[in-house]
């Protein structure tokens, strides 16, 4: 465990998500969009990778796990 998150790429990733006000609109806009959260996730993933973006700007790999993980805590 790390800070509350199964490890510390899931807390970085879900940290960035929370804090990045487009990261976040776009999770949230998926999250309302897409069913289930697992399409949402692997959709965000896709539009991160199609941007150039694999990792967070302090190096965490973006991963749909780890992005599924984040995006829990957004409804």
């Amino acid at each position: 465990m790390y800070n509350g998150h199964p490890s510390k790429n899931y807390w970085n990733v879900a940290l960035w998500i929370a804090n990045d006000y487009g990261l976040y609109t776009l999770a949230r806009t998926l999250i309302r969009e897409t069913k289930p959260r697992k399409a949402a996730a692997q959709a965000m993933l896709d539009s991160l990778r199609e941007a150039g973006v694999r990792e967070t700007p302090d190096g965490a790999p973006y991963t749909r796990a780890s992005i599924q993980h984040a995006m829990r805590g957004l409804t």
